[in-house]
């Protein structure tokens, strides 16, 4: 069974009947500004491409899983059910890109249009101009914006996106930058420290034992010495 890359937040079923309601949303990788996956991962198994994809590298990574504490989306999925367990994520089929086609697979696939793709700013563009367009339709705010930074996927809503589940990150800054600090500056430096740390350990650990031998030799032929004479 493979994992999959893209799945569907829900709102469920509201109102009365026969006034029923559900809204669904396909939810995938966000390919931030500046991702926080990015500056989790340790081996460069995940990386910011020239057109802001954030691909990922299988062969490269270790499954450590720092990516998914670091992404505030939830986005990197770990494979439990494999026996060599890795991330898997939406790369905005870059491989397809890649091939020469016009539009990753979620976008080509879309029976109705309601995936787009394009350049960031035509898509930031077209999401405004559709809520000012449609705002008795669809709630002001365009999700990904400025979430965690802002992001290169875009999602306009007719119901609080909270109400599908999405996750509350408006913090204007990503927390990428702690996460360089820590997995750039923090970690040698630990790691010199423990290093250090245990070299002093060791060697005064090296010299209790020498000394101890050396005592315990001393008194043994100091012992052997006195019964000799005797």
């Amino acid at each position: 069974m493979k994992s999959t890359r893209i799945w569907i937040k829900d709102s469920g079923v509201t109102g009365e009947f026969p006034n029923l309601e559900r809204h669904t949303a396909p939810f995938h990788c966000m390919h931030c500004i500046d991702p926080s996956c990015v500056s989790a991962c340790t081996v460069g198994a995940l990386q910011k491409n020239e057109d802001g994809i954030i691909t990922y590298d299988n062969e490269a990574c270790i499954g450590c899983r720092y990516c998914m504490y670091a992404c505030p989306f939830e986005v990197p999925h770990f494979e439990w059910d494999q026996q060599f367990a890795l991330i898997t994520k939406c790369d905005l089929c870059v491989s397809r890109l890649g091939e020469g086609e016009a539009e990753p697979a979620c976008a080509a696939t879309c029976p109705t249009d309601a995936i787009q793709f394009g350049k960031r700013e035509d898509m930031l563009a077209m999401a405004h101009n559709r809520i000012k367009d449609e705002s008795s339709r669809y709630v002001d705010h365009v999700f990904g914006e400025h979430e965690n930074g802002g992001t290169s996927t875009f999602y306009i809503s007719p119901v609080p996106f909270e109400q599908l589940g999405f996750p509350s990150t408006e913090t204007m800054e990503s927390p990428a930058h702690f996460n360089r600090i820590a997995t750039e500056e923090g970690t040698p430096i630990i790691a010199a420290g423990a290093a250090i740390g245990m070299t002093g350990i060791y060697l005064a650990i090296e010299h209790n034992q020498k000394k101890n031998g050396t005592d315990k030799i001393e008194h043994v032929e100091t012992k052997h010495d006195s019964a000799g004479k005797e």
